[in-house]
């Protein structure tokens, strides 16, 4: 972050209502973003979030631990000037969504993607009015124009904070689908992010678990889950 110190230099970070939302503030400083725009973001609660990130903060400043700022950065340096560009990155996951390509074998496998991944593809048929092909193997399926047309119109409605959460939701997932049924609390995040790794989980107990790919994977649903709960915050009352 552009106005980040290598040491910390505040005594206290707190929350105060500024037109547009609520901004952070260092011992009254304004907290500005890496683009140098204030840190201004939609609710109370996001904004005490990351007042306390930057509380937490001992004697050294390490942006890693910061995830909340982090997302809000990117929200309004990246999502704001890009809204329609990033719209369209999160739309294409609808073309080739993970759920509607499965396994050619075995049957265990097969079977266990359908009992996960059917009833989210009904559901993106029936509340979202939009049917999506399955296939087995890896060759592309084209999708129905229609229902691809359905899926970017859902993304329209989120704000800016909420679509940096739904895109590390669709990105890490792999899934579209996925990505719009934990922003619509379909099933608890953690379920979710499980059911996107049905392939892998497989493979693990069939072969065993790699210690590296676990702690990458570990890593991944950390985020995973951390996306969630941004989404949260950036939709708390009480804005």
């Amino acid at each position: 972050m552009a106005d980040w110190a290598p040491k910390r230099f505040w005594t206290a970070a707190g929350v105060t209502a500024v037109p547009g939302g609520f901004a952070v503030q260092l011992d009254g400083r304004p907290v500005k973003t890496p683009a140098k725009a204030p840190l201004v973001v939609p609710t109370p609660a996001l904004a005490a979030a990351i007042a306390a990130e930057w509380d937490a903060q001992a004697k050294l400043v390490d942006p890693r631990t910061m995830p909340v700022t982090r997302a809000a950065n990117s929200a309004i340096d990246t999502v704001t000037p890009n809204r329609s560009t990033v719209l369209g990155m999160i739309a294409a996951y609808g073309g080739s969504d993970l759920l509607c390509y499965r396994a050619e074998s075995p049957p265990p496998l097969i079977a266990r993607q359908a009992a996960a991944w059917d009833p989210l593809l009904d559901w993106a048929a029936q509340a979202l009015n939009a049917p999506l092909r399955v296939t087995a193997g890896i060759v592309h399926v084209a999708q129905p124009p229609a229902s691809l047309a359905r899926l970017e119109a859902q993304l329209d409605s989120f704000s800016d904070f909420e679509l940096v959460a739904l895109h590390d939701l669709v990105a890490l997932s792999g899934s579209l689908v996925i990505g719009l049924a934990a922003a619509a609390d379909l099933a608890p995040a953690d379920d979710l992010w499980r059911t996107s790794r049905i392939d892998e989980e497989f493979q693990a107990e069939l072969w065993g678990q790699d210690e590296e790919a676990a702690e990458v994977v570990a890593l991944k649903r950390n985020d995973f889950l951390q996306a969630r709960a941004f989404l949260d915050l950036a939709r708390a009352p009480g804005s």
